[in-house]
């Protein structure tokens, strides 16, 4: 199982009852969603990967569930993973999602390769 379907169709829903057009794409392993072409929120095996404020990152990390994102042995700062007891709870999901959304913004672009 490359990521949770379900959380997927969570996250799907989510968006849906904001009215946010979003993209997807499968890359890292797992499924990122996209909002206005930047790397939004993702599902990676059973956790959410949130691409959050650098400013509320450390704290963050003292959520249930929340850990650092190290996917290729090096911190990614700004991004977080919630293991399954940090999203159970809709209102949970929703807080995640809600501060994804927040910083979406703020965040990069990636730059696009040229062909």
């Amino acid at each position: 199982m490359a990521y949770n379907e379900y959380l997927a169709d969570r996250v799907r829903q989510n968006l849906k009852e904001k009215h946010v057009a979003f993209e997807e794409k499968k890359m890292m392993g797992g499924l990122c969603i996209l909002v206005d072409d930047k790397m939004c929120v993702g599902i990676m095996k059973d956790e959410l990967m949130a691409r959050i404020d650098p400013e509320i990152y450390e704290a963050s990390l003292h959520e249930t569930g929340c850990h650092q994102m190290d996917f290729t042995g090096k911190i990614m700062k700004g991004f977080v993973l919630i293991r399954p007891e940090g999203i159970d709870r809709e209102d949970d999901l929703n807080k995640w999602i809600h501060r994804c959304l927040e910083f979406n913004p703020k965040a990069k672009s990636s730059k696009k390769k040229k062909k």
